[in-house]
């Protein structure tokens, strides 16, 4: 029996880390590989039986690590964020939920058929969307302003509340009478408040204490927080349940806002957690599917999803939406994002269950149902998403500004000189008067390490489509190229050509792919650039008229000169490189280092 046990689990680990792999290799939503491997691992091939595996502790784990999971999430959502999508966000998991919840009833009611009981907890469980799901297609399409936000917020907020929304139904629909309903209700509401988020903001603030006097040593730390998340889970259900989630919502959102202590190291341990949990997760529900259960299913399932995604979550965006200062286009775009994720899985699962020991009919239609939907939408959405936000043009399909890492005076003159032309830049900087004097520039600059999580997310990267890595450091202008290798492609990362004294051995051993493209020419190093200064060389913008030539324009200037950005007739901007093959056309511009 524990050999069976061992070798389940083992399966579990390796048809999740595989599935997300293969979905990676693929580029397609890893969520869709999970639900297949273990949908075939499951009820078609029965290599993996979860029941046996897990016993009576799946659900249990289920619901704890989802927790887990919306922990990490918070720890991505930043309050300043609210200043301009509060409103919107705040309709959309309030009136949103509201209408998506009655009217996903009524179409259970009257389109798959179900009793009434059934249809109001269905809908309530198909309410929430999945952040899983949302948040790496957001990175994958960097949506313009803050319909980026607004999705990003609503996807995590509202997987406590529809898991909450859930059980109160789950809880009211035990009552007889309509008032006891009615209260049992409201008394959820307000004890998941005051209890869920007292709870969550007072452990992250006693985390946050412990961190600040140094109690908990470096290597405890992810360890620490992690008993502290569960915690949090299991105290707060005690006073009401499923209001778990929200606490370890809120202990995430606390723990991300505090500028007291650094969480770097909490944060990339959760991330490399939370891919472990939802690969997990995803095979242990979907091999408990019961085939046969899918038997039952017909053109009524097709038309009931079709109007969750045509119907139903329009409506809802858009009656939240009023007043929200959000264009046409913006709504039709949140309207396009709505997949279900692990939450709806887990939430469904634990339901079915329990409303099935109660004596309650066609419990058994509850999962097939939501996989159904969860499969449909992620489909859906992950493979038409970045299509519909280049039609919509919400998505940055062609950024052309610039993030500089590096803050120092040049970098901030260029910087300056490059906005001047109507691009986007942003700058970060380990140096806080570097950061403050590129403030006073009015420039976009963050003070912090490039290299941590926490940095890559307060950046603003609306308009920017390239990085250029200009520290005196060589490594780490190519650990910088590196680790946005996900944000931008790797033709626009760009970075210095290495000290001058180990530029020979330094182009010789190091990968291409282990470093950035070498801005500029092939002479232009850090060094380089105190040289212009001393030499009394000065940016500046060059226009090209129908007569110049490249290389008349080099002996005009009798080599004084150190082309570094062209500005096409579309307003393009390129990187000059050595080799860059730049035939001057007239109406483009050269920003250059010239000799005054």
């Amino acid at each position: 029996m524990s050999e069976e046990i061992i070798t389940g689990l083992a399966i579990i680990v390796i048809l999740g880390i595989s599935a997300q792999w293969v979905a990676w290799r693929l580029r397609l939503p890893s969520i869709l590989l999970l639900l297949l491997f273990g949908f075939l691992a499951g009820p078609v091939f029965g290599i993996l039986d979860p029941d046996a595996v897990m016993g009576q502790s799946l659900l249990p784990v289920v619901t704890m690590s989802v927790a887990v999971i919306l922990f990490e999430g918070g720890l991505s959502l930043r309050v300043k964020e609210l200043k301009s999508v509060g409103g919107t966000v705040l309709k959309l998991i309030s009136l949103g939920v509201f209408i998506t919840w009655i009217l996903t009833s009524l179409a259970a009611f009257y389109i798959l058929e179900l009793n009434l009981r059934i249809s109001i907890l269905l809908g309530a469980v198909l309410v929430v969307t999945g952040p899983t799901v949302i948040n790496p297609l957001l990175a994958h399409i960097r949506p313009k302003g803050n319909v980026g936000k607004v999705l990003k917020w609503e996807g995590i907020i509202i997987d406590p509340v529809g898991a909450l929304l859930a059980v109160l139904v789950f809880e009211a629909l035990l009552v007889e009478k309509l008032e006891q309903a009615s209260s049992l209700i409201a008394l959820g509401i307000f004890k998941t408040i005051i209890f869920g988020g007292g709870i969550g903001i007072g452990l992250a603030l006693l985390l946050v204490y412990l961190l600040k006097r140094y109690w908990i040593p470096d290597f405890l730390q992810e360890t620490v927080t992690f008993m502290l998340v569960i915690a949090a889970f299991i105290l707060s259900n005690q006073f009401q349940e499923e209001s778990g989630l929200f606490a370890a919502t809120v202990m995430g959102i606390v723990l991300d806002n505090q500028k007291i202590v650094t969480i770097k190291n909490i944060v990339e341990f959760k991330e490399n957690l939370v891919v472990l949990i939802i690969s997990s997760l995803f095979i242990l529900l979907a091999a408990r599917l019961d085939l046969e259960s899918f038997t039952t299913l017909n053109w009524h399932t097709i038309i009931f999803v079709t109007a969750l995604i045509l119907i139903i979550r329009p409506l809802s965006v858009f009656l939240s939406a009023i007043g929200s200062g959000l264009n046409l286009r913006e709504k039709l775009f949140l309207s396009w994002m709505a997949p279900r994720g692990i939450v709806a899985a887990a939430v469904a699962s634990v339901f079915a269950f329990k409303l099935a020991e109660n004596g309650f009919q066609q419990t058994e239609r509850i999962v097939p149902i939501t996989f159904i939907v969860i499969v449909s939408t992620v489909t859906i959405y992950g493979l038409t998403a970045t299509w519909v936000a280049k039609k919509l043009k919400v998505a940055q399909t062609d950024p052309q500004g610039i993030l500089f890492i590096g803050a120092f005076k040049w970098v901030r003159e260029l910087a300056a000189t490059i906005k001047e032309q109507g691009f986007n830049v942003a700058l970060i900087d380990t140096s806080p008067l570097n950061v403050q004097r590129a403030q006073k520039l009015s420039l976009s600059a963050y003070h912090g390490n490039v290299l941590s999580e926490a940095i890559a997310d307060e950046i603003e990267l609306d308009g920017i489509g390239k990085l250029i890595a200009l520290t005196p450091n060589d490594e780490v202008n190519s650990l910088a190229a590196l680790h946005f290798s996900e944000t931008f492609d790797s033709e626009h990362l760009f970075q210095l050509q290495p000290n001058l004294n180990e530029g020979k051995g330094y182009n010789a051993h190091t990968p291409k792919h282990l470093r950035g493209r070498f801005a500029f020419s092939n002479d232009f190093y850090y060094q380089t650039i105190a040289e212009f200064s001393k030499k009394k060389f000065k940016l500046k913008t060059l226009e090209v008229s129908d007569k110049t030539d490249y290389d008349d324009l080099i002996l005009e200037y009798k080599g004084n000169i150190a082309p570094l950005f062209i500005i096409d007739k579309e307003h393009r901007l390129k990187v000059f490189t050595e080799d860059l093959d730049w035939e001057p056309i007239e109406g483009e511009k050269l920003i250059a280092m010239v000799k005054s």
